[in-house]
């Protein structure tokens, strides 16, 4: 953690004061990083200037990604541990879309001033969960005050000697393919915005993400030609790949089981559950584009082709469901 995250004491006794403020920068970058592993890669952790991390590849993957409270998650909808969750698989998905295997993160906290530091300890418990589904840790970072509670999270990740599997690499004829769940997280985000908690399936799936980040590396040893995190929804994600390769897809709406709890959720809010699985994101599942003579093993699942042309389509018609994600709509 740096030195100079600015968040400064107040005259009063901290041992009454559970705020960030209250318990002083330095008690706090301890408490905090008491609480975290750093993975089988970290060669240097926080205490230092910098983090040392190995790169056996000699190259290193990285991504970066930010969550602002309001915008991006809500305290009463979600615990500290859930948003912890959340930052680390936003990006470690994405390193698992590179065909990267995720190494280290980074994680930079801006907090307000009366923050309770319990909230930050939580927040580095589930980080630390997270991280360490994929073997990796937290390194390092910064703090700061602000008015407005934000976390940024740098991943790193090795690509084991592979070349990254880029965007730009679908080819017509090959198939487009899926691997984890989809359509969940913006069923369990309607949920919550109407007031209810329930079904927790869905809850549950938007508050803590299910990455399947083995699947990124697996698909690049398989020969993906393409690959891109689901994080701003799945017709929206694809486009990405289709204008990057300069190729049309077309997707298969029957590739696509609406499981129970989410149809019986979408007939009690009048929703379209297609509208969640194909235009909904914050799954993180990953979505590839590999060769006809492949076969595809789970967790991988065929949902569509690549054909001549631009442009994502749904069982060959223009898609009129939400166009994704946009952070400035």
């Amino acid at each position: 953690m740096s030195e100079r995250s600015g968040v400064e004491r107040k005259n009063g006794d901290a041992d009454n004061d559970r705020s960030v403020v209250g318990s002083g920068e330095f008690q706090l970058i301890d408490r905090v990083t008491a609480r975290l592993s750093y993975g089988a890669a970290c060669l240097l952790g926080p205490g230092d200037d910098a983090a040392v991390v190995a790169a056996p590849d000699g190259r290193v993957v990285a991504s970066t990604d930010v969550l602002v409270e309001g915008r991006h998650f809500r305290r009463d909808w979600s615990s500290a541990v859930d948003v912890g969750h959340r930052a680390a698989a936003a990006n470690l998905a994405d390193i698992a879309a590179m065909g990267a295997s995720p190494t280290a993160l980074l994680v930079a906290l801006c907090v307000p001033p009366d923050l309770d530091v319990t909230w930050a300890e939580g927040l580095a418990d589930g980080l630390a969960a997270e991280a360490a589904r994929v073997g990796a840790g937290v390194v390092g970072g910064d703090m700061s005050a602000s008015p407005t509670l934000t976390v940024a999270v740098t991943a790193l990740g090795d690509l084991g000697g592979r070349a990254p599997v880029l965007r730009s690499g679908a080819r017509p004829g090959d198939v487009v393919a899926l691997a984890g769940r989809i359509g969940y997280a913006a069923a369990g985000y309607t949920v919550l915005s109407r007031g209810f908690r329930t079904p927790k399936l869905l809850v549950e799936a938007y508050r803590r993400p299910e990455v399947p980040y083995p699947a990124g590396p697996y698909a690049a040893r398989l020969g993906a030609t393409a690959m891109i995190d689901v994080s701003d929804g799945l017709v929206a994600d694809i486009g990405h790949v289709a204008r990057a390769s300069g190729v049309a897809v077309d997707v298969r709406r029957d590739a696509f089981e609406v499981p129970r709890q989410m149809a019986d959720a979408a007939q009690a809010l009048g929703v379209d559950p297609y509208r969640w699985i194909l235009g909904g994101g914050d799954d993180h599942a990953l979505a590839a584009t590999f060769p006809p003579a492949v076969a595809l093993p789970p967790p991988w699942r065929a949902i569509g082709r690549v054909a001549e042309g631009s442009g994502v389509t749904v069982d060959g018609q223009p898609w009129d469901g939400p166009a994704g994600w946009d952070h400035f709509r």
